[in-house]
């Protein structure tokens, strides 16, 4: 998937489904009730988010301290973020996106997933290398 067609997806259709889910729910339960489930999954995915963040800090600092690398902590933590981020934005499709991103084994499968695609898609297509070698004649003249 091309960056176009990424950022058309993330700016222009998940805030549309996000208006028409919101809508629908509103007509359901009212407008409060529904300003109230937001404002809840902000508030819950807040304190879930600080709870694992220090978790994985706490984690990644004990790898470092043993040696181990840790870069699935640390990936985890950037995964976190995004979860974040999707929690505090307003909606429930990217709410349920924000707490899946939280549960750990659902996250690590997530970061192994992506992973081994980029890695494929490495070994597929790997990029040319753009050093070139220029043959030609060469002197050194004296001054």
């Amino acid at each position: 998937m091309n960056l176009f067609r990424l950022l058309l997806l993330v700016f222009l259709i998940v805030p549309l489904v996000e208006i028409y889910i919101l809508v629908k729910i509103g007509g359901l339960v009212g407008a409060m009730p529904t300003v109230g489930l937001v404002v809840l999954t902000a508030v819950i995915g807040a304190m879930l988010i600080r709870a694992q963040g220090l978790t994985t800090l706490r984690k990644a600092q004990s790898q470092f301290q043993t040696g181990q690398p840790p870069a699935l902590t640390l990936l985890e933590g950037a995964v976190i973020v995004l979860s974040g981020a999707l929690l505090l934005t307003p909606g429930f499709v990217t709410d349920t996106v924000g707490f899946l991103c939280l549960i750990p084994k659902l996250r690590q499968w997530f970061i192994t997933r992506t992973a081994l695609f980029k890695i494929s898609a490495m070994v597929k297509n790997p990029r040319p290398d753009h050093t070139r070698t220029i043959e030609g004649e060469f002197e050194r003249h004296s001054d």
